[in-house]
C-alpha cells in the first residue's frame, strides 16, 4: 500500500470484506466504524457488537455483503484480558466510574482469588449492568443509568470457558477470560469482589479474540484516521466474506444446483451432507454463493446469499 494524497471524495464505494480493527480507548464502537467508513468510502458497513468506550482491543468490522454475516459475529465466543482493581467499588463498575467505596486494607492471598475465581468458571447466571448498551423501552441502559434511575434486569445463562489468573500484585489483578457471547466483564469483576468481600471494579479491559479472529490481525485506528491513502488502497487489508464463517458447515454444489440457488430457488442435495441447519455454499469453481439452510431431508435453501461483486474465489477448497 502506497501513500497518495486523497483526492475530492466521489461516490461511496461497494467495497465487500471484513476490516480487523484495534480499537483504542476513548472511541466507542460506532465511532470507529465511521472512521474506516470514511478511509474505505464505503457505501454500508457494520460493527459486530459494542466494546466500551474505556475498553480497546479488536473489532471485526464488515463492509458491503460482509454485514450479512455480522450476526454470526456478534454470537461467537471472545476473549479478553482484564485489569481487576480489588479493595474499592465504582458507580458504574469500571474506573470511568466515581470511586464510591474503599473494602478492607488486608490484601487476598493468590490461593484466595483461585478459589474465588473456581465459582465463575462454566455456566454462570449474571445480572447484565445498568452501564451498558441494552435497551429498555428504546432507551439505553446507560442512559437511564446517568438519570439515576435503575430498572430490573433479568439474569442471564452464560459460559465461561475459561478463566485464568495471570498476574496478581497487591491488591491489582490481571484476568484471561474466554466466554459466550453476552458476558459482561464489569459484571464479572464487581462479583469477583462481593465474593472476595473487598469490593472491585474493571480496571481496564482488552479484547483480543472474537470467533475466529484475533488481535495480532487487527490493523491500528490511527491507518485509517490519517486517510493519507486513496480508499481503495485499503481494500488489500480486507478479509473475504466467509472468514467470518470458518466453524459453519460446508456444502459444494455443482454448477447447475448452483444456478437455482443464484435464482433463490430450493435444491435437493444428495452427496454426503452435514447436519441439519446454517451452511456456507460454494459452487465447483470454489465460489461462496452465501449460507443456505439444510433440513433433514437434504434439501437447500437459500438464506442469505452475496451479490454477484461479493462472490469470489476462495483460495483454500476447504
Amino acid at each position: 500500500m502506497s501513500a497518495t494524497a486523497v483526492s475530492k471524495r466521489s461516490s461511496p464505494r461497494q467495497v465487500n470484506g471484513i476490516l480487523l480493527l484495534d480499537k483504542p480507548e476513548g472511541l466507542s464502537s460506532n465511532q470507529a466504524l465511521q472512521v474506516v467508513r470514511r478511509a474505505f468510502n464505503a457505501a454500508k458497513a457494520g460493527h459486530t457488537g459494542n466494546l466500551d468506550v474505556a475498553a480497546s482491543g479488536l473489532l471485526p468490522l464488515c463492509l458491503g455483503e460482509a454485514t450479512k454475516v455480522c450476526g454470526f459475529l456478534l454470537d461467537s465466543n471472545k476473549r479478553y484480558h482484564a485489569e481487576i482493581q480489588l479493595g474499592q467499588t465504582s458507580t458504574t463498575g469500571d474506573r470511568e466510574g466515581e470511586i464510591t467505596t474503599t473494602g478492607p486494607t488486608i490484601e487476598r492471598s493468590t490461593a484466595e482469588i483461585e478459589h474465588a475465581l473456581h465459582g465463575f468458571r462454566g455456566t454462570i447466571s449474571q445480572v447484565p449492568p445498568m452501564y451498558s448498551a441494552l435497551k429498555r423501552g428504546g432507551q439505553p441502559l446507560y442512559k437511564l443509568a446517568r438519570q439515576g434511575i435503575e430498572v430490573e434486569r433479568e439474569a442471564r445463562q452464560l459460559n465461561i470457558h475459561e478463566l485464568r489468573l495471570v498476574h496478581h500484585t497487591g491488591s491489582r489483578l490481571g484476568l484471561d477470560i474466554s466466554c459466550s457471547k453476552g458476558t459482561y466483564i464489569r459484571s464479572l469483576a464487581i462479583s469477583l469482589g462481593e465474593v472476595l468481600g473487598c469490593g472491585a471494579y474493571l480496571a481496564g479491559l482488552r479484547r483480543v479474540q472474537a470467533g475466529p479472529f484475533e488481535l495480532i490481525n487487527a490493523h491500528s485506528c490511527e491507518l485509517f484516521a490519517t486517510r493519507k491513502y486513496r480508499p481503495e488502497d485499503y481494500d488489500e487489508l480486507l478479509l473475504p466474506v466467509d472468514a467470518a464463517l470458518k466453524e459453519v458447515p460446508r456444502v459444494n454444489l455443482n454448477e447447475c444446483d448452483a444456478t437455482h440457488l443464484r435464482l433463490g430457488q430450493a435444491v435437493l442435495l444428495r452427496d454426503e451432507l452435514p447436519g441439519p441447519g446454517v451452511v456456507r455454499v460454494y459452487s465447483s469453481e470454489q465460489i461462496f454463493l452465501g449460507m443456505g439452510t439444510l433440513d433433514v431431508n437434504g434439501v437447500l435453501a437459500p438464506k442469505r446469499l452475496m451479490s454477484t461483486t461479493a462472490q469470489r474465489k476462495v483460495d483454500n477448497f476447504a
